[in-house]
């Protein structure tokens, strides 16, 4: 079976989230299923420097104002369709966003683009090659279903994938005669939304199946409390939507052979994990580290619950514990962390910014991982801390509830546990779930079990994957050999 996956980003060619991440393992993960996945992605920078062997199969003299080929090749590991658009893509920093941190004013046309190129492979524009599923990621591939149901003919089905419903590629209804789209388009059941034009909402509303990454955040996003308007959406089409798991990548994220680590260990090794808690500890200038080590590598917005966190640090310091930040966002929280590492030298320490081999040590050597999110669709950072026993400590949340076991008693006494988990979402209850992380910390052998545990828990894209493929197959009625099934 051939799918069409598209993507604004891909690891390991470009990378500014999670959806990355996703979307640059489940083509390997989906080819253990018998699923020959190739990726549509535009051609940013990166992407165009590591594509290789790269043969063009169609060009186009005005794809939304911009003249643009498509170059088929392999690059980063992954079968790839690149949009070799220049005009649109070959920019500096963020794919989505200018370097002095606006949105580029020409999105819509960019991310239409996107949308644009797969529907037209949908409907068989490269001779020899038509998939079987076009499979679009969040609101920047949302067009690419609306431009199947739309369009001319009807030779592929399609799956969107909500990996963060607060981000809805909203734009001005003004735009809609640009958009290559039929006027029934601009209505309810296509990319109306409110007034204007959503395409992250046109993708839910126009594809065969929708899934969100994670079954707790499927349930979430059908109340008024996290839909955000698309609630009754999705509660209409209910039959249609259902939340899988992310997984990760266990090859690149494997604590036995990671080259970003100062000395690799295993569940049976623990006690080596100590070198790289030495060599966190010496990067953020912390010292004492006999006490628990807490780290962060996130966003830092309200959204990841980093306010909440400002508010605990100096409860972190005063329990003995010291914190590890990695990350970016708002300037008021950058600068917050900036100062209770000037408050606390040697117990706070903070990079802003994002360095993938460091978030690597960091897991490798802290002891847990904090991730008090206020919504979570499914988080990665909690697996890559399970996968390295760095012990998630997480909000009751989204993927985090579906993907941490609370060392509440019962789970201690079970002998289930895999980290801690808390609710409701305020400072308090994240300080008092810090207070037991280090209380139970001093427990050696309780807490190297909940390591172990946790290190032994699947987070391999196997289960998922096979989910996606059935999905597939029960769209087109074709088994992953591309043969029809048997009733």
């Amino acid at each position: 079976m051939e799918v069409l996956s598209v993507a604004s980003e891909a690891y390991p060619l470009i990378k500014t989230g999670g959806l990355a991440d996703v979307a640059g393992a489940l083509p390997s993960a989906l080819g253990q299923c018998g699923v020959t996945m190739r990726t549509l992605v535009p051609g940013y920078p990166s992407v165009m420097s590591k594509l290789s062997g790269g043969r063009v199969v169609q060009e186009f003299d005005d794809l939304f104002g911009a003249s643009a080929k498509l170059i088929a090749g392999r690059a980063g590991g992954l079968d790839v369709i690149v949009i070799d658009a220049p005009q649109f893509y070959d920019r500096p920093g963020s794919p989505y966003v200018s370097p002095d941190g606006w949105d580029w004013p020409d999105n819509w046309k960019r991310f239409a683009a996107l949308g644009w190129v797969a529907g037209e492979l949908g409907h068989g524009m490269i001779e020899g090659y038509q998939p079987h599923v076009i499979h679009a990621h969040d609101w920047q591939a949302g067009l690419a279903p609306a431009y199947i149901k739309y369009g001319a003919t009807d030779r592929v089905r399609t799956v969107m994938t909500v990996h963060n419903i607060a981000f809805k590629g909203f734009f001005r209804a003004d735009i809609f005669e640009q958009l290559r789209l039929p006027p029934q388009a601009f209505e309810v059941g296509g990319v109306e939304f409110y007034g204007d034009i959503s395409y992250l909402k046109a993708g839910m509303e126009c594809a065969d199946f929708v899934t969100t990454v994670s079954p707790t955040y499927a349930d979430e996003i059908r109340t008024p409390a996290f839909g955000m308007g698309l609630e009754g959406l999705l509660n209409n089409r209910a039959a249609t939507v259902t939340g899988i798991l992310n997984g990760i990548d266990t090859e690149a994220w494997n604590p036995a052979t990671d080259k970003a680590l100062v000395q690799t260990y295993s569940s049976s090794t623990l006690h080596l994990r100590q070198a790289n808690k030495r060599a966190v500890a010496e990067r953020f200038g912390l010292d004492g580290v006999d006490g628990p080590l807490f780290c962060v590598v996130s966003r830092l917005t309200d959204q990841k619950g980093m306010d909440l966190l400002l508010q605990v640090v100096d409860g972190i310091v005063d329990l003995g514990g010291r914190l590890a930040v990695l990350g970016s966002g708002d300037a008021y929280l950058e600068d917050g962390f900036r100062h209770m590492a000037a408050r606390h030298p040697g117990k706070v320490g903070v990079t802003i910014g994002y360095d993938e081999a460091l978030s690597h040590l960091m897991q490798g050597g802290s002891d847990a991982i904090l991730i008090p999110s206020r919504f979570e669709p499914c988080g990665l950072t909690q697996l890559y801390g399970l996968r390295y026993g760095c012990v998630p400590v997480v909000s009751r949340i989204g993927g985090l509830a579906d993907t941490v076991i609370d060392a509440n008693p019962a789970a201690l006494s079970a002998e289930v546990a895999t980290g801690f988990m808390y609710a409701p979402d305020s400072a308090h209850a994240l300080y008092e779930a810090v207070r037991k992380v280090v209380r139970l910390y001093k427990d050696t052998k309780t807490w190297k079990k909940i390591q172990r545990r946790g290190m032994k828990s699947d987070v391999s894209w196997e289960t998922s994957a096979a989910l996606y493929a059935g999905i597939y197959a029960q769209l087109t009625g074709l088994t992953t050999d591309g043969q029809h099934q048997i009733d």
